[in-house]
């Protein structure tokens, strides 16, 4: 992905709690755009194959939550984390690994990695189409860095992860280092 790309405008139907609404469930729907979550802010936005997965909930997530204030240091306001899962998924995903700082986004549908180009088939694991692991530094709605991991194909036999790793983008922020990044 060019530098300086645009993220696509997309609107995405997330559960929020909601104090107010009584029972043991009480979150309402909320749609929040690309534009509520990238407009005039400097984010790292990262992507995986899904939630509950053996990489993305061991390392890479937890990893991102661990370094959220080292990434503010940077200058860094926000971490976002998309998945092709809905939010139900999403929310007890982040629930249940005591996730605090770092926003899960859920793409649903898929719209918003297709549009980015990241979309791939995981049949051969049974995941349908999932995101392929990337991640990206967008500042105010645009592309600044990207990380993408090699091999993008469908039914990928692996699942590479090293490029879009929080301390592979923390170090390309700390040092100015571009060559980590494609």
């Amino acid at each position: 992905m060019p530098k300086k790309k645009r993220i696509p405008f997309v609107a995405f139907r997330t559960r929020v709690r909601d104090e107010t609404l009584k029972g043991p469930n009480p979150y309402r729907w909320e749609v929040r755009t690309t534009e509520d979550y990238f407009s005039g802010k400097r984010v790292v936005l990262f992507s995986l194959p899904g939630a509950f997965t053996p990489t993305c909930s061991t390392r890479q997530l937890p990893d991102f939550e661990k370094l959220y204030d080292e990434f503010q240091k940077e200058g860094i306001e926000a971490i976002y984390c998309l998945s092709v899962n809905d939010a139900f998924a999403m929310n007890a995903w982040g629930k249940a690994l005591g996730i605090e700082k770092v926003e899960l986004i859920p793409d649903g549908s898929g719209e918003f990695t297709r549009k980015m180009g990241m979309l791939v088939a995981k049949d051969n694991l049974g995941f349908g189409m999932r995101s392929w692991r990337y991640a990206a530094v967008v500042n105010d709605g645009a592309v600044e860095q990207w990380f993408e991991e090699g091999g993008f194909a469908d039914n990928c036999e692996s699942d590479p992860y090293e490029v879009s790793s929080p301390q592979n983008i923390l170090e390309t922020l700390t040092t100015g280092n571009t060559a980590s990044a494609s």
